[in-house]
């Protein structure tokens, strides 16, 4: 008979959480999903599409449109050229990306270093690729780090860093400083960096957004991934990319040929007129989100969370230790069982929860709802 060999991840968080929201009629400021749409002229490219009979296999690299658009993006953003033929391609989201690259670049017994808290689903990449994730904790409360924090983790065993900036769930945007201790230790020590960028667009108080890519010696070992969900507020749809060097990009689409092949036809259509969109959309979202950022930590602050202000993605994590000795896992259900608001519970974004949920309480509120959403949540939560 199989072993059960997946059964120790069981349901994830956010699963959890919102089942858990739905059942107590809570607001949910769990899961990372907007409460709104993108804009109409996105959907409708996308119903287009599939009224024009634009529905059969994409090829497994992505629509060519989308990739010239992606490489222009880019190129916009950072200065960075990398060619839609050889160096990107699109995924079904950055999840699958992410999943392609632990497979791709990671062999049994092989180490690769992240920082934590982390996004749930990389100690599951890294264990289908018969790895070890480990983790270098950020320092409470600014939620930083050192290079000899990064560097002392480092082994004969260790391929590769993974590295998201702007940070879920603490909301951090790693400074110049810090890429560039992260890139030393890299170049030190040979090792590929994949970087998780899918909150690249939201940055708030005109901080700078540092990609790794950029900085000197770095673009030929690193593979960069990123989505369109965030950005467009369409986390349904699923269209994740990377950009990456020929020889890294090969090892990729090797994987994704093979796992999903291709993304959504006619969404990958609908995500070229995304890309379309003036500067007028980017900033209107940096704006609109920075608004909520302000509304939500104010009103936290006014009932008596601490927190380190979310310099970007839309997440706030909150310190309640002076409120509750309660774990964050029992903290999590209870505010959502009695004040009826759902958060998460960030202890599950470490390798060994139980034990982190002995040395820090902390729970991640999701900022990504309509100003009305959050004022209810703030009044339950002062009652």
């Amino acid at each position: 008979m199989p072993t059960a060999k997946w059964s120790k991840f069981g349901t994830s968080i956010f699963t959890t959480m919102t089942q858990a929201a739905i059942k107590h009629d809570a607001v949910n400021l769990a899961q990372g999903f907007p409460n709104f749409d993108g804009p109409d002229a996105i959907k409708e490219a996308a119903i287009k599409s599939i009224q024009g009979n634009f529905n059969q296999y994409a090829p497994s690299t992505g629509i060519p449109r989308l990739r010239e658009l992606l490489s222009a993006r880019m190129e916009k953003t950072s200065g960075l050229t990398y060619s839609p033929g050889t160096e990107i391609t699109v995924f079904s989201g950055a999840t699958e990306a992410l999943f392609c690259s632990f497979l791709a670049f990671l062999s049994h017994g092989d180490e690769i270093l992240t920082f934590a808290p982390y996004f749930d689903c990389y100690p599951a990449g890294a264990f289908a690729a018969g790895a070890k994730l480990v983790e270098i904790p950020l320092r409470t409360p600014d939620w930083t780090f050192t290079k000899e924090d990064l560097a002392s983790r480092v082994t004969p065993k260790t391929r590769a860093i993974l590295v998201n900036t702007p940070h879920n769930p603490t909301g951090r945007v790693f400074t110049r400083s810090e890429m560039n201790m992260i890139a030393d230790v890299a170049k030190e020590h040979d090792l590929l960096v994949i970087t998780d960028e899918v909150y690249e667009e939201l940055v708030f108080d005109n901080l700078a957004f540092t990609r790794m890519a950029t900085l000197p010696g770095m673009r030929e070992r690193t593979v960069v991934i990123s989505s369109t969900a965030k950005t467009y507020s369409l986390t349904g749809w699923k269209i994740g990319f990377t950009y990456a060097p020929p020889h890294l990009t090969n090892e990729l689409r090797a994987v994704h040929q093979f796992t999903v092949f291709c993304a959504a036809t006619p969404l990958q259509a609908g995500i070229c007129a995304a890309l379309e969109l003036n500067d007028n959309y980017y900033e209107t979202l940096r704006r609109e989100y920075q608004e909520r950022r302000d509304f939500l930590c104010d009103g936290l602050k006014s009932i008596g969370f601490k927190f380190h202000k979310p310099e970007g993605t839309y997440f706030a994590v909150a310190d309640y230790s002076h409120m509750s000795d309660l774990t964050d896992q029992d903290f999590a259900m209870w505010l959502t069982e009695t004040k009826k608001v759902a958060v998460i519970p960030t202890s599950v974004f470490y390798n060994n929860p139980a034990e982190a949920a002995t040395k820090q309480r902390y729970v991640r509120f999701a900022f990504c709802k309509d100003l009305a959403t959050l004022k209810t949540g703030l009044e339950r939560l002062r009652h």
